[in-house]
């Protein structure tokens, strides 16, 4: 379906960042004007897509744009925004939501995001419903929030980036496998990739530090559910800190990756920072990651070659429509920065001057 010009009717426990007042919530949903980018090729999108455009006809003044091999979810937003859209709603995976978010930074123009991916982890940091029916609802009753992005070797990035083991589990899951079996498709090739770990030596240079070590993944995460748990070595993984948050993991059996990652699991749902001594965590404004061998990277949820990567965060660049909390209540004061890098293997620390 190409984009369409006009409306097609006009018929009447999460860290989310500091909401951006009434006037802008207003404006937006007053004029009700939403342009729809879906992307048909998304993990569950099958029936759902199709009936899409009438459920939010009932609530907005809607178009409908669908991505294509000749023109990304980004340009369907650009050209959206340009017709005065207030929401642009991305229907699809974490890469088609990171897509159109790539259009909307620094725009006064509040995003919308419809799960129909496989891992759909956006989503999920963010608190909106996977049914699409709560998505619905959060996009109509919704609280648009600022949170922070992030440029990720030149792609915009609002989840994480990945260095080693989950790029490689994601990038080697095949497509079909991904619509058939879900989020169980990435396990079953997990499994496999952890029964050949081979540890590769790593740089990482932050604004303050350079750090060597050896490590089977590296994470750099704007924000992250519990289930990503190679994202989980800090205690909190907040989207509007104005700070990446890495996470720096070394396993060298199987034995040991299966139990790192369940500590992980486990810390994250607890809100504790990981103690493992072979998982290390910090956080920087700034982060340029190399490897010897080079790896392959993953950005939000796509592959996007290997090593080097360079991060750098884009602090409350994006507006995006997010559960309404029940009471308005001040942000708390920004937490002192944990670092625990003692007990990764080969590790140096040379602090810059």
């Amino acid at each position: 379906m190409a984009a369409r010009a006009g409306p097609l009717a006009a018929t009447p426990p999460i860290f989310l960042g500091v909401s951006t007042g009434s006037a802008f919530y207003d404006a937006a949903m007053t004029e009700r004007r939403a342009a729809l980018i879906v992307n048909p090729a998304a993990g569950h999108a099958g029936d759902s897509v199709e009936s899409l455009p009438a459920r939010l006809q009932r609530e907005f003044a809607l178009s409908v744009y669908e991505t294509s091999a000749e023109r990304s979810a980004a340009a369907c937003a650009d050209a959206a925004r340009r017709e005065g859209a207030s929401l642009v709603i991305a229907a699809g995976g974490d890469g088609t939501i990171s897509s159109v978010a790539s259009a909307l930074l620094g725009a006064d123009v509040c995003l919308g995001v419809l799960p129909l991916g496989t891992a759909n982890s956006i989503a999920h940091s963010l608190g909106i419903p996977a049914d699409l029916e709560g998505a619905i609802d959060v996009l109509v009753h919704g609280e648009p929030t600022r949170i922070d992005a992030a440029r990720a070797n030149g792609k915009t990035m609002i989840l994480l980036s990945a260095v080693g083991l989950h790029a490689d589990t994601v990038g080697e899951t095949p497509q079909d496998e991904k619509q058939r079996w879900g989020v169980l498709a990435y396990i079953r090739t997990g499994l496999k990739k952890l029964m050949s770990l081979e540890p590769f030596v790593v740089e990482i240079e932050t604004e303050d530090q350079r750090i060597h070590c050896r490590a089977v993944a590296v994470t750099v995460a704007n924000m992250a559910p519990p289930r990503t748990v190679l994202a989980q070595g800090p205690p909190v993984l907040s989207p509007d800190d104005g700070r990446l948050d890495l996470t720096i993991v070394s396993a060298t059996t199987l034995v040991e990756a299966v139990a790192t990652g369940l500590h992980l699991l486990r810390t994250a749902i607890d809100g504790e920072p990981a103690e493992r001594d072979n998982i290390g965590f910090l956080a920087a404004r700034r982060v340029c990651i190399t490897t010897d061998p080079p790896q392959n990277v993953l950005i939000d949820g796509e592959e996007a070659g290997t090593t080097p990567l360079v991060v750098e965060c884009l602090p409350r660049a994006l507006t995006v429509m997010a559960p309404r909390r029940e009471e308005a209540r001040e942000a708390p004061p920004a937490a002192e920065v944990e670092v625990k890098l003692a007990g990764l293997p080969e590790l140096e620390v040379e602090p810059k001057p």
